[in-house]
């Protein structure tokens, strides 16, 4: 299989990748293993497991790591540009028009109306991920309860305080080795301590790479667990953006195809224009590559590992807290009472009709285009 081919099938994937991650897993399977047979059903699911122990997205590192399994380095890298690529160009282009400095009426309606629709969706993406931690934990008792108590430390975290989303997942994991893996030293203790150097930026293009790293190295559990983090850096650290700005950008991540980390590009955009968009881009995804370039040979291993285990056991039922915990300043941000029946909907279609992500954004991107000619106000 020549290069060509993969950044061919990876960019198509790219494209027509809606829907998030469940989205891309079927696409890719799809591709590697029922028509091309280029991996066999053991070999890809093997490949989202050990995927799934990274940080970071998670479906855009099986796409690397799927071109990396036919191709080698060159083909890691092909298949993973090919797959950002197109989503991220989309998401610049709708970022350019959204943050323009007179944007039409309706653009600002349909953001604020999708932006309505964003906290549901978080909600709704942390009971997803809620089997497979609580089956992750076991089920002894003290593991239940230790399991219980760091998703209410992450949604509580990310409910109050941005900021120390971070600490609160790596503390949490390093806590669950040491009580659920007894008697283990591990390198992760040294993690904190590796990251607080680059926490140091305080402004410019260093403070947009060092928010975009953070996305793309410690998003446990997918991009909604940084947003807490990623909103108190972009609203009230660095003043990049408004609170339904910030929004917004959350939910064009959601309605373009591709990876939802992207919604970091958007932040980048609002700092420093292109630049700071591509900077923000590189930034996020470059973590992901060198996870599976580096971890890719030694993935058995991880895969067996009780102290990668006990670390994701306990770090990723904080980053499901935080995510459902997000919802609560994603609410607050909401500006104006016609959101709040846009909200209402949007539980009825997610959380009780139990229908898809993407449409529920883009109904809700409608009636705000509706409410941006029959109200006088919109968000700013």
């Amino acid at each position: 299989m020549g290069l060509a081919e993969i950044a061919t099938q990876w960019g198509k994937i790219g494209c027509i990748g809606f829907g998030g991650p469940p989205a891309h897993v079927s696409l890719l399977r799809q591709l590697c293993v029922q028509q091309r047979g280029w991996l066999s059903a053991g070999e890809f699911e093997d490949g989202i497991a050990a995927t799934n122990l990274l940080p970071g997205p998670a479906s855009t590192q099986l796409a690397i790591w799927s071109a990396w399994r036919l191709r080698g380095i060159p083909g890691a890298l092909v298949g993973g540009l090919c797959f950002i690529l197109p989503g991220l160009v989309l998401i610049l282009g709708l970022a350019a028009v959204f943050l323009a400095e007179h944007p039409p009426r309706w653009v600002v309606g349909a953001a604020a109306g999708a932006a309505a629709a964003v906290p549901v969706v978080a909600v709704h993406a942390a009971a997803g991920l809620l089997p497979a931690s609580w089956s992750r934990a076991g089920t002894r008792p003290a593991a239940r309860i230790r399991w219980t108590v760091y998703l209410l430390a992450g949604g509580a975290i990310a409910a109050v305080t941005g900021p120390w989303v971070v600490v609160v997942l790596l503390g949490c994991g390093l806590i669950e080795i040491t009580t659920g893996a007894r008697g283990r030293e591990s390198r992760w203790r040294t993690l904190p301590l590796l990251l607080a150097p680059a926490a140091a930026a305080t402004g410019g293009l260093g403070a947009v790479a060092w928010v975009a790293a953070k996305v793309g190295a410690l998003s446990y559990g997918g991009g909604f667990v940084i947003i807490p983090m990623m909103q108190h850096d972009a609203v009230q650290t660095y003043h990049w953006m408004s609170d339904a700005q910030f929004s917004s950008a959350v939910a064009l991540g959601q309605i373009t195809p591709g990876p939802v980390v992207q919604t970091v590009a958007v932040v980048g955009y609002a700092a420093a224009g292109l630049g700071g968009a591509l900077l923000a881009a590189l930034a996020a995804f470059a973590p992901s590559f060198a996870f599976v370039l580096l971890a890719g040979p030694y993935f058995d291993r991880l895969r067996t590992d009780p102290r990668v285990h006990a670390f994701l056991t306990g770090a990723s039922a904080a980053a499901i807290g935080a995510i459902a915990g997000s919802a609560i300043p994603l609410t607050q941000a909401l500006a104006h009472l016609w959101q709040a029946g846009v909200l209402a909907l949007a539980v009825v279609w997610l959380l009780v009709l139990r229908r898809g992500i993407v449409t529920a954004l883009l109904g809700a991107a409608t009636l705000g285009v509706l409410a941006a000619f029959t109200t006088a106000a919109l968000p700013g």
